[in-house]
């Protein structure tokens, strides 16, 4: 798979095994230039996190940036549950922790391209730098009904001690509440680019290419985002992220 090919969407019409009903086939190839990956770490427990959400919203795929906002369940002791905050994107953050090799897990915290990112304030997505080109893998992923397939083309002799790992992330846009307690008490909240589902891959052999498989709620049109990293999960290589029509 060449990694010189545009990124592009292409829908077909394409005969289902069984009986004569239509399955929708769609599927995103990776460009010449990696998108930039930015994680947030918030939560709506937390009364500074409001403004960091509201920056997230502005980052658009279409800008070459995956933006994702993985909600964290450690302040919900304050009198508000986040009803996005899972175990596991609250996993991913102290993975990141100990990666990273800090003392605490804080919110709001950006994550850009694996590396703490406190100068996010203001920033558009142009200011952000992308992945670097020359370790990105080229990335395929297709949709059929309700399965998701990546694939991960072979890089042999560039990947950290020859392997590649990666992750799922379905995304949601638009989410709203009403939060009665806690610090935010009486706020209307908005979120983009929620993580409402979080799943790791294991390891692979880069050399040999890799490839993954996830199926989503029947009916779902929801936004679904791979992303190729280190064997540790940390730190990203290659994003891509697929929304099909509905």
């Amino acid at each position: 798979m060449p990694t010189t090919l545009p990124r592009f969407v292409v829908c077909a019409s394409t005969l289902a095994v069984v009986g004569s009903a239509l399955a929708q086939t769609c599927e995103v190839r990776s460009g010449p230039q990696p998108p930039a990956v930015v994680e947030l770490y918030t939560s709506e427990g937390c009364s500074s996190c409001p403004p960091a959400d509201r920056w997230l919203s502005t980052l658009k795929s279409p800008d070459n940036v995956l933006a994702l906002s993985f909600h964290v369940n450690y302040w919900n002791h304050l009198g508000w549950r986040d009803p996005f905050a899972t175990r596991e994107t609250t996993a991913r953050q102290y993975l990141l922790k100990e990666a990273l090799g800090a003392k605490h897990v804080y919110t709001p915290q950006v994550v850009l391209n694996g590396r703490d990112h406190r100068g996010w304030h203001g920033q558009r997505a142009v200011n952000l730098s992308g992945l670097p080109a020359a370790t990105a893998p080229a990335l395929r992923l297709s949709r059929q009904g309700d399965v998701v397939t990546a694939q991960v083309a072979a890089t042999p002799g560039s990947a950290p001690a020859g392997e590649l790992a990666g992750y799922w992330a379905v995304l949601q846009d638009g989410l709203l509440s009403k939060v009665t307690r806690g610090e935010n008490a009486g706020e209307d909240l908005r979120h983009d680019h929620v993580v409402s589902l979080y799943q790791p891959v294991p390891a692979w052999k880069a050399a040999q290419g890799g490839g993954a498989q996830l199926t989503l709620p029947a009916r779902s049109v929801q936004r679904v985002a791979f992303v190729v990293t280190d064997p540790g999960l940390t730190r990203p290589l290659q994003a891509l992220v697929l929304h099909c029509p509905a």
